[in-house]
């Protein structure tokens, strides 16, 4: 593999404060340099080494770190195209319209599933996005769940089971069975194939208690724990994410006092997902509450059929702006390394020696067109492990 340099960058964000100035570590006319698919400098022009077999100029153009999307829902079938119309009249968002991706997923066939994954995978990498976390959830049974759980470790190594995203139709009057299923049976099957377990924490998903039984399962089969939580009540989802050291809690609309405060006080990410908000129309995680508290927050897709069909991490980013409170930088942070810190990643969402050679060019002077020219896609090449995935610039 060529070792690459990028040159003369308008404005290199690398988000290590260590390397640049404020936060973002910021570098003007800053030069990039990966080798091996790793960064092996990210500074000023004057520091830069020589000898790189390939050098691009990039005279007016900013460089970020690739996004770091921590929560999609790529493997499905069909989609609920009626549901959002529907919402849109004014009806209000149910998790029950799941089971109606489960029934379409589970009627598709494997290379149907495989091939829309990657399609969506495709798709969120011209929109910048170098890392993906991807759950199963629309299965609910343990051949099925065992299935997407295969296609999803096709797109990515990160993995998440979601057996526990609703309840199936199958065991509407026997939760205690499909509890006893998903930790007896689909997490043994998990073990070893998924990196993380997730749990839709929600009235009309799965309780408190529920959710707790499935996250210890899967914590004692090594699994690392995410939730999704307190998206349409204050209920208990992020206390239970905080109380079991959960990677993260996600959605986070509805949150109380003690909710922030204990997001704040753990090493739990607090995941907003704003494009859900806007598909649902629930109110907007205040994302400003949170980092204001002192909690680490990310921005994620959330792309899924039912409230998010979207893989594009930059109207994340405006939508985060514009009613989430956070600025264009915090937004950027949130989309690489806060999502790299949901993951529990130190080698992406950073741009510095050591890290994963994965860096988008920007077809604007400075990080804040991303989010100013709301509805462009400015990402106009990807390198992803050092190697150009997208565009090739020359």
């Amino acid at each position: 593999m060529a070792s690459i340099a990028l040159t003369a960058i308008a404005e290199l964000v690398t988000c290590d404060p260590a390397i640049g100035r404020g936060e973002l570590g910021i570098v003007d006319d800053g030069v990039l340099v990966a080798d091996e698919g790793t960064v092996v400098y990210a500074g000023p022009r004057r520091g830069a080494p020589s000898g790189v077999e390939m050098q691009v100029e990039l005279h007016g153009h900013c460089v970020v770190p690739g996004f770091v999307d921590s929560h999609t829902h790529l493997v499905f079938a069909g989609d609920r195209a009626g549901e959002f119309t529907r919402r849109m009249a004014g009806q209000p968002y149910q998790p029950g319209g799941i089971l109606e991706t489960v029934a379409a997923t589970r009627a598709a066939g494997r290379p149907a599933l495989e091939a829309h994954a990657g399609r969506l995978a495709r798709e969120a990498m011209s929109y910048g996005t170098t890392t993906l976390e991807v759950k199963t959830g629309y299965g609910l049974t343990p051949r099925h769940e065992a299935i997407l759980l295969d296609v999803a470790r096709g797109v990515t190594s990160e993995a998440t089971f979601l057996g526990a995203h609703i309840v199936p139709a199958e065991y509407e009057h026997d939760r205690a069975g499909y509890i006893a299923l998903l930790t007896e049976v689909m997490l043994p099957a998990a073990e070893g194939v998924a990196r993380w377990c997730d749990v839709f924490c929600e009235a009309g998903a799965f309780d408190v208690d529920e959710s707790r039984a499935v996250l210890q399962a899967a914590r004692d089969r090594g699994l690392g724990l995410r939730v999704h939580a307190n998206q349409l009540s204050a209920g208990g989802g992020v206390a239970l994410a905080c109380e079991m050291g959960a990677a993260s809690a996600d959605h986070c609309t509805h949150l109380t006092p003690g909710d922030v405060s204990a997001l704040a006080d753990s090493d739990t990410v607090a995941t907003i997902l704003p494009i859900s908000d806007f598909c649902t129309r629930q109110p907007y995680a205040d994302g400003r509450r949170l980092i204001d508290a002192g909690a680490t927050v990310a921005l994620a897709s959330n792309c899924n059929p039912g409230s998010s069909y979207s893989v594009s991490v930059p109207l994340a980013m405006a939508l985060a702006v514009r009613e989430c409170g956070l600025s264009a930088g915090e937004a950027l942070w949130a989309a690489t390394a806060g999502g790299a810190r949901a993951l529990r990643r130190s080698d992406v969402g950073r741009l510095a020696p050591g890290c994963r050679a994965d860096a988008l060019v920007i077809a604007a002077p400075s990080h804040e067109h991303l989010v100013y020219r709301m509805g462009s896609n400015l990402v106009s090449a990807v390198l992803k492990d050092g190697k150009w995935a997208r565009g090739h610039l020359s």
